[in-house]
C-alpha cells in the first residue's frame, strides 16, 4: 500500500503551537523565528485543505478540525520518537550526549561524570556547550538547563533554586542577573558572560555577584574559601531535563539516579 507523503516538519511546528497556542513561544521552542511558524503552519493548511487556528480577542484559538486530529498526531510522535530510541539503542547503550551550560559542567557536573564513569567504565560521554540545544538536531539525552522548571520536557531540580550573593564591593553582572542592583540603577561595573565567570569574579576580589547556590557551594566544597551571604529564592535553578522518550530510557535513569542521589 502506498503511504501518504506526511508533512513532518510542518506537523511538529503544528504541535508546538497547538500546545502553547502562541506563535512565539512555540518559535522559541524550536529555535526558528515566529514568521517561520506561521509560513509552516499556512503551508499545512494548505496541505490538509483546513483552517488549523483562529484569532480571537483572548489570543489563538485551535479550529474544530485541528483539535480532532491532535491526540493522534501527538501519539504518533511519541511513536516516531520511541522507534528512534529503538534503533539507536546498539550503538548508543552506553553513550550519553549531554548539554549543560559550560560553567555549571566545570564546577558541579565533571565531577559528578567521572564518578559515574568509574563505575560504569564502558561509558562514553559527548558534551554539548548550550543549555538551550535542540534535543532532536543534537541527538541529546539529557540537558542541564537554568530555568524555572522542566516545560513540556520531564525533569528534576539539581538542588534548591536559590542563590546568594559572593563576595563584596560594588555588583558584577551576568545573563542570569544581568541588573543585580535593582531596574533603573547604576548597572554593574563588571559584566561578564555566565555565573560561574561571576563567581570567580567575586572570588578574586573584583565585586560582589548573585549567583545560584548549587555552584557557590561546590567552590566552597572544593577548599576555595567563598565569602556568602543569606540564601534566598530564586524562580530558577539547574534542572536536569529530557524528553519522555530518553526519560525513560533504562541508561537515561540510570544517569539521573546517580546525579540526583544524595
Amino acid at each position: 500500500m502506498k503511504r501518504t507523503h506526511l508533512p513532518l516538519n510542518a506537523l511538529r511546528v503544528f504541535d508546538a503551537a497547538a500546545r502553547h497556542l502562541s506563535f512565539t513561544r512555540a518559535a522559541d521552542e524550536l529555535a526558528v523565528t515566529p514568521a517561520a511558524v506561521g509560513q509552516q503552519i499556512r503551508a499545512l493548511e494548505d496541505v490538509l485543505g483546513v483552517v488549523l487556528f483562529r484569532r480571537t480577542s483572548k489570543g489563538l484559538e485551535l479550529t474544530e478540525e485541528a483539535g480532532a486530529g491532535l491526540e493522534a498526531l501527538r501519539s504518533g510522535f511519541l511513536h516516531f520518537e520511541d522507534a528512534v530510541q529503538a534503533m539507536q539503542a546498539g550503538q548508543s547503550s552506553h553513550v550519553y550526549t549531554i548539554a549543560a551550560p559550560r560553567e555549571f559542567f566545570a564546577a558541579w557536573l565533571a565531577r559528578r561524570l567521572a564518578a559515574f564513569r568509574a563505575d560504569n567504565p564502558q561509558v562514553r560521554f559527548a558534551i554539548v556547550d548550550g543549555e538551550m540545544t535542540d534535543f532532536t538536531e543534537a541527538n541529546l539525552d539529557l540537558a542541564v538547563r537554568w530555568t524555572e522548571g522542566p516545560g513540556d520536557l520531564e525533569g528534576l531540580p539539581l538542588g534548591p533554586s536559590e542563590r546568594v550573593v559572593v563576595g563584596e564591593g560594588e555588583w558584577i553582572g551576568w545573563p542570569g542577573d544581568p541588573a543585580p542592583a535593582g531596574e533603573g540603577q547604576e548597572g554593574p561595573t563588571v559584566v561578564v558572560g555566565d555565573a560561574g565567570q561571576a563567581l570567580s569574579a567575586a572570588i578574586a576580589g573584583l565585586g560582589r555577584a548573585r549567583v545560584p547556590l548549587l555552584l557557590a557551594r561546590e567552590m566552597q566544597a572544593t577548599g576555595i574559601d567563598v565569602a556568602q551571604g543569606t540564601p534566598e529564592p530564586s524562580r530558577r535553578g539547574y534542572w536536569l531535563v529530557a524528553p519522555p522518550p530518553q526519560w525513560r530510557q533504562k541508561k537515561v535513569r540510570a544517569l539521573v539516579a546517580a546525579l540526583t542521589e544524595g
